[in-house]
């Protein structure tokens, strides 16, 4: 028994040494999986803002090419309102489920100002589905959708922690140094 007793240390000692390293490789674990499941969630984040920010955007570009119809927008390649109704409600049917998975994973801030964008983005639908020929009320929505677009980017950075982005803001070309469309 004393041979026991004499051997008794090591044995415990291997048996602390063994629950030790199993107790740290389970924390190396449980922290590699919060770490991979956080990218996979910033992932998913990351996919639904671009894919709603694609959807707002396809609203937005028909829109200014109904507007250059209308004589109101430089956009070089004009589309008469007939032309662009099935491109904007189809647009409308992508936009709504894209804000539906928005609202779901995205950030408040996030949400709210996706919210500010494409509120506008449907006041400029609207401008031309009535087709309005008010060059200095386009140029305030652009101006205001403009701002909302980078209100959303901004949001978006910050919540997926990235560095600020490029505001997007470049001079184009006068409405009215485009010649009235027929």
């Amino acid at each position: 028994m004393s041979v026991f007793i004499q051997q008794l240390p090591a044995l415990l000692g291997v048996v602390i040494g063994a629950l030790g390293s199993y107790v740290v490789v389970v924390r190396g674990d449980q922290a590699r999986f919060r770490r991979e499941q956080a990218a996979r969630w910033e992932e998913r984040k990351l996919a639904v803002y671009a894919d709603y920010a694609h959807s707002v955007k396809k609203t937005v570009t028909v829109s200014f090419r109904v507007a250059a119809a209308l004589g109101v927008d430089p956009h070089p390649d004009p589309l008469p309102l007939e032309e662009a109704k099935p491109l904007l409600g189809e647009a409308t049917s992508r936009r709504d489920p894209a804000g539906e998975a928005l609202i779901m994973l995205g950030s408040t801030v996030v949400v709210d100002r996706a919210r500010d964008w494409v509120m506008t983005a449907m006041e400029m639908e609207r401008f031309v589905r009535a087709s309005t020929r008010d060059p200095k009320a386009w140029q305030s929505l652009l101006e205001r959708q403009r701002a909302g677009r980078e209100g959303y980017y901004t949001a978006v950075r910050e919540d997926l922690g990235l560095p600020p982005g490029h505001s997007a803001r470049w001079p184009s070309p006068a409405a009215d140094a485009v010649p009235a469309q027929r």
